[in-house]
């Protein structure tokens, strides 16, 4: 039986620089990221720059309003650092408050604390060579003089409109006369907005989070029915933590620790590192199989697992350490499909469906990712999100600011360790990672993708690291991932024979477009520091 070749074609060339590279998910705000490195900055403006100008360019995607986590290398002190700025629920946050139609995703009472911002700055106070106004300028010229729209902006937006229609600010900003999204290659201008980052470039986060522009959030916030509050955003600010560790076959992989879910990426990886993952195999039923029960059982991890580290506690030094992983494996029959409950909590679960592993000793939307590296080697790698498309649709305050509904991330059902309360945090999805080999930089991958990213996040990993392939490729080949059941979606592109073998061992295979965003748009950088080359890939 015949396979796909472990070089699968690429819709573009890898891209190749020496003296720096940004990555994102549109080229507008990779060239403000790249303007900050040609006037002399450094990875980390860069990257200031390149998170205020996506929150423009794709607007439904990120912003002001938004929240994020960071995985920041600092090349002098060869040190990885993680910063969480992932918000948290308001003080006044409790599940009854949406009330019994459990639909908690559209309007202001889906809103956290917006953490974007904080992130920002507290990235450039600590790492950033130049003003930051300078840093902001590229997003106020693009707010002020408008985004050409393209085909993936008009399609977000369609969707979008009817929940932006039922705010009339929110329909003020991004939709015509009648409630019409714009049209492809229509200019969309954002005069409020503009005037925010200009604020946020004068006042920093005093401005944000406790001067007149929070104050003007709070009260858009509060009139259209949330319960955001002054001393909710005067409360908040980023923070530090130490990355999350793993070893994966000679390589050193870091990630964020809870809330982030990224222990389900680095579980799944331990997973299948004593499985032969090498070229010859890339593709094989087989292997695909196994990848699929390993994320099976990441996942039901993660939800028994992932929640507000002040609430429930993950045991990461057993999820991904060597011994568990065998356990795990142990657990995969190589002929048949397991039932897995789904990607998240909830009381409604699959007769049979796979439990958490034993970790004690009786058995022994919408998110946004890049990346930027300099010339001395420092990588910024960020991933932020509104949560929905254009967060819970709200923009408050005539700040051109859209809030997030990070609310729907949580569970209101009582028993899971993600359940809505004041002041915690989610557990949800955002995970940079940043690989090491031999004590150097690798590679930064990321993806947007909602739960998605947890499953192919690991898939492009493994392309890179055990078949061989360069970054583009690795980002363009065909991915799949699981769902509930035994469902799995898997793009078109993987081969008919592959699918009808899967089918064969009890998956229940959906087939989705190629290129498909359910399961992620990736953007990464890898270095050769040997030739001293930078490869990027989107």
């Amino acid at each position: 039986m015949s396979h796909s070749t472990v070089h699968p074609p690429s819709n573009r060339p890898v891209a190749t620089g020496v003296n720096g590279m940004v990555t994102s998910a549109h080229p507008w705000a990779s060239m403000a990221g790249l303007r900050a490195l040609m006037d002399g900055g450094n990875a980390f403006d860069a990257a200031v720059a390149t998170a205020a100008a996506i929150g423009v360019a794709e607007p439904y995607m990120s912003g002001p309003g938004g929240i994020g986590m960071a995985l920041l290398y600092d090349a002098s002190a060869n040190k990885v650092r993680g910063l969480n700025f992932s918000g948290r629920a308001p003080a006044a946050a409790h599940p009854g408050m949406f009330g019994s139609a459990g639909e908690h995703g559209t309007g202001p009472l889906a809103a956290q604390v917006p953490g974007n911002v904080a992130g920002w700055l507290t990235i450039h106070e600590t790492y950033g060579t130049m003003e930051l106004e300078r840093l902001l300028r590229p997003a106020i010229e693009y707010a002020e003089k408008g985004i050409a729209v393209t085909a993936g902006n008009a399609r977000t937006m369609i969707k979008a409109a009817p929940r932006l229609a039922k705010f009339a600010e929110s329909a003020s900003i991004v939709l015509g006369p009648g409630g019409r999204p714009p049209a492809q290659g229509s200019r969309l201008r954002f005069w409020e907005l503009a005037r925010s980052l200009e604020a946020i470039a004068k006042g920093g986060k005093d401005e944000f989070y406790r001067g007149a522009l929070a104050a003007r959030i709070v009260k858009g916030c509060q009139d259209a029915g949330g319960v955001l509050t002054a001393d909710d955003l005067a409360g908040y600010d980023a923070y530090w933590q130490e990355p999350i560790t793993i070893n994966y076959r000679g390589h050193v992989l870091n990630s964020m620790p809870p809330n982030s879910s990224g222990f389900q990426i680095l579980q799944t990886l331990k997973t299948m590192e004593q499985i032969d993952c090498g070229p010859d195999v890339y593709q094989r039923p087989e292997t695909l199989h196994y990848f699929i029960e390993a994320a099976k059982l990441a996942v039901t991890d993660r939800i028994e697992y992932g929640g507000d580290p002040d609430n429930v506690t993950a045991p990461l030094e057993t999820l991904l350490s060597d011994e568990y992983a065998e356990r795990q494996r142990a657990r995969i029959d190589m002929g048949s499909a397991a039932v897995v409950r789904g990607e998240r909590f909830g009381r409604d679960v699959p007769n049979d469906a796979l439990a958490p592993g034993t970790v004690d000793d009786r058995e022994g939307g919408m998110t946004t990712h890049f990346a930027a590296i300099d010339r001395d080697g420092n990588v910024a790698s960020v991933t932020q999100t509104l949560g929905g498309a254009f967060g819970c649709a709200v923009a408050v305050g005539g700040t051109g600011i859209f809030l997030n509904n990070m609310a729907l991330w949580f569970d209101l059902e009582e028993g899971s360790p993600n359940l809505l309360g004041p002041r915690r945090r989610v557990d949800f999805v955002l995970s940079p990672i940043q690989t090491f080999r031999d004590g150097r930089f690798l590679a930064s991958m990321g993806t947007p993708g909602s739960y998605g990213i947890l499953q192919t996040t690991p898939q492009f990993l493994m392309n890179v690291l055990d078949y061989g392939m360069d970054v583009q490729q690795a980002i363009e080949a065909p991915r799949l991932k699981v769902v509930r059941d035994r469902e799995v979606d898997m793009e078109e592109r993987f081969p008919m024979h592959v699918r009808r073998a899967l089918e064969d061992m009890g998956h229940a295979v959906n087939v989705i477009e190629a290129y498909s965003p359910t399961v992620g748009g990736a953007h990464g950088i890898m270095a050769d520091s040997s030739n001293g080359v930078y490869y990027g890939g989107a």
